[in-house]
């Protein structure tokens, strides 16, 4: 059975969703079979490369929200994730273009290393406070994990995994995922969101045949 699971590593439901997915998945019976593919997806691809905004102010001109608003949404954000064993740091923090983090995921799968480099991204952005927008850091990050620091470079000078991230996208939103994350069992049955573990559950039963 394979799961291909749709992110972005700016999303923080996406972050909760993986561990939620991953609670469901440990108490599958054939959790063995499973094949986990992480799959690139941009909420904001159109923002420039190499450049970061604040995080609150893109939230309030995105939303309209107001200062207030954005501190209510991320100290619920910031609970909701505390419950998965999350701890999230919102409080500041900057956003912006993911297509270089997702091209290290994608060289990650090709290197057997998807789960554990998406999973370090995650934390840096999520935890650690780190920009995931600037090469050097993503360097740094990759190579930290197991990646070898001269492939990283070579992907990022030949934009080596660029169609890879662009494909996604595109195959994404022609199964109608509107946003992440997405998640689709054994080409089949689609999950959309952050849902409850008995949720993410069910699909995988459903797929292998063991529920109705």
């Amino acid at each position: 059975m394979r799961v291909d699971i749709w992110s972005d590593i700016v999303c923080p439901w996406c972050y909760v969703g993986k561990r939620r997915f991953e609670k469901a998945l440990a108490t599958f019976e054939h959790r063995q079979d499973v094949q986990i593919v992480h799959r690139s997806f941009q909420l904001d691809p159109r923002s420039p490369r190499g450049q970061t905004v604040d995080r609150k102010q893109m939230l309030q001109q995105k939303y309209g929200w107001s200062t207030i608003q954005v501190q209510q949404a991320d100290a619920q954000m910031t609970q909701l994730a505390a419950a998965e064993g999350l701890d999230y740091k919102l409080g500041g923090g900057v956003t912006g273009n993911t297509m270089d983090a997702h091209q290290v995921v994608h060289l990650a799968r090709e290197r057997g290393l998807q789960d554990k480099v998406l999973e370090r991204l995650y934390k840096a952005h999520f935890v650690d406070q780190q920009s995931i927008f600037e090469r050097e850091t993503l360097v740094a990050l990759g190579t930290e994990t197991g990646l070898d620091t001269a492939d990283i470079r070579d992907a990022f000078a030949r934009d080596a995994f660029a169609e890879a991230v662009a494909r996604d996208n595109t195959e994404a939103r022609e199964l109608g995922a509107n946003g992440v994350p997405f998640f689709v069992v054994d080409h089949k049955l689609a999950v959309s969101g952050a849902q409850a573990v008995d949720v993410f559950g069910r699909a995988l039963a459903q797929a292998a045949g063991i529920l109705p």
